[in-house]
């Protein structure tokens, strides 16, 4: 099965919007066993927007289409579209009953202009939008002129807003699509692993896997800031066998470098860990500025380990509220493995925690020097056994260093609740 995925969005490609549709819309469909093809952005010109849909119905089972059905000038597609196919425009009763009620409800009057919403291609199937007023458009085109042989494709519009399009594809989209063209058995894993190289990673379990991998085994491989993924896909009767097998030789032997599998984070992982030992952790962040709490806090149940997070930028922060002691911090500098030790230490024993989590570092671009370059952090870790304190090198950017900074202190902690 052949998809292809077009955004139009003049704002898409002026970089002003982000667009999260392509990697959405690919995974909801990947993680049922489909695979998209192609996916294209294109600016809101008429042009540019029939030639996209022209080329992909020349192609394609499927051609979905995101943006341009709502009510304003730049709203086009669902005219152009139209007019490609050669299929008139007809008011929608219903769908216009239902913008009318949409703005009853909210007691604001509604514009003229919204009614062009409810303008319906002929053939096409409405699908409902609970979430706005554009709603979405399905339609089968059987003979399809635009492929050679003439075979039926399906073509979907959808809205551009994300809290629009994302109910409207789950509870709309994905019906259609599996009922008119079911998947075959399909199994996808991912595996998050931190620590180690994108090249080391391969290069230490692509060897393993070479028996799967003759047998119809995928493997793939994603470099992102601090962690690597391992993505393990097949296909076939035998496909859950496979991609099991498969986890379970990786496992052997990365071990402990993989922290999560599928959408699991390294802080979910930590927190869950935490709760399932009835464990509490408090933080104490100087470089990172708060990051490590954000993270821990993104994760619903964190209230439960998370006793406090602080921000000890200031060396006067540092002693106050943990307690580092003048003397460390004139000998040996704010940024230590002994001011670590005790910003640590003092997290854990004044804010009555089973662990203390601290990182103290330099973030550039300045303030660094021949025996502490740019880049140097410390991650303290102090627990009733003892005090961790690890030195790390991230010569990066200032936010990426912050990032892999938070990244490795939260893993230094999961090593410690796996242990």
């Amino acid at each position: 099965m052949h998809i292809e995925l077009i955004n139009t969005g003049s704002e898409l490609l002026l970089g002003r919007v982000l667009n999260t549709h392509q990697q959405w819309i690919c995974r909801q469909l990947a993680d049922r066993g489909y695979e998209v093809a192609r996916q294209i952005c294109v600016a809101d010109d008429g042009a540019s927007i029939q030639a996209a849909v022209r080329e992909s119905l020349g192609r394609a089972d499927l051609v979905l289409t995101t943006g341009g059905l709502g009510p304003t000038s730049d709203d086009i597609t669902r005219d152009l579209i139209a007019q490609l196919l050669g299929r008139p425009l007809a008011l929608d009763e219903a769908v216009l009953a239902n913008i009318k009620e949409r703005f009853s409800r909210i007691k604001r009057p509604m514009p003229r202009s919204t009614e062009v919403q409810a303008m319906v291609p002929a053939g096409a199937r409405v699908l409902p939008n609970a979430h706005g007023t554009a709603p979405g458009l399905a339609m089968q085109i059987d003979p399809n002129p635009f492929r050679e042989n003439k075979r039926a494709s399906w073509l979907i519009l959808l809205p551009g807003p994300p809290r629009e399009l994302r109910p409207m594809f789950s509870e709309s989209v994905l019906p259609l699509v599996l009922k008119e063209f079911p998947p075959p058995p399909f199994v996808c894993r991912t595996l998050h692993t931190t620590g180690m190289g994108e090249s080391a990673v391969e290069e230490k379990i692509a060897g393993s896997l070479r028996p799967l991998l003759a047998a119809g085994l995928e493997l793939g491989y994603c470099a992102r800031i601090g962690e690597v993924d391992v993505r393990l896909v097949a296909r076939g009767e035998k496909a859950a066998a496979t991609v099991s097998q498969a986890e379970e030789i990786i496992r052997q032997v990365l071990g402990p470098l993989i922290f999560a599998t599928d959408d699991a984070t390294l802080e979910s992982t930590v927190v869950q860990l935490l709760a399932g030992q009835k464990k509490t952790v408090a933080l104490a962040e100087s470089c990172t500025g708060g990051l490590i709490a954000h993270r821990i806090t993104n994760v619903p149940g964190a209230s439960a380990v998370l006793m406090c997070g602080l921000v000890t930028y200031s060396n006067e922060a540092k002693k106050n509220l943990l307690g580092v002691r003048e003397e460390t911090l004139a000998e040996h500098g704010a940024v230590s493995a002994a001011v670590a030790r005790q910003m640590a230490e003092g997290a854990r024993s004044r804010y009555a925690a089973d662990y203390g989590l601290a990182v103290t570092g330099i973030a550039g671009p300045g303030g660094g020097s021949t025996a502490k370059p740019v880049g140097t952090v410390f991650i303290a870790l102090a627990a009733e056994q003892g005090t961790t304190v690890e030195e790390r090198f991230y010569p990066f950017d200032r936010e990426t260093f912050k990032f892999v900074t938070s990244q490795q202190a939260l893993d230094l902690l999961r090593r410690a609740l796996a242990d």
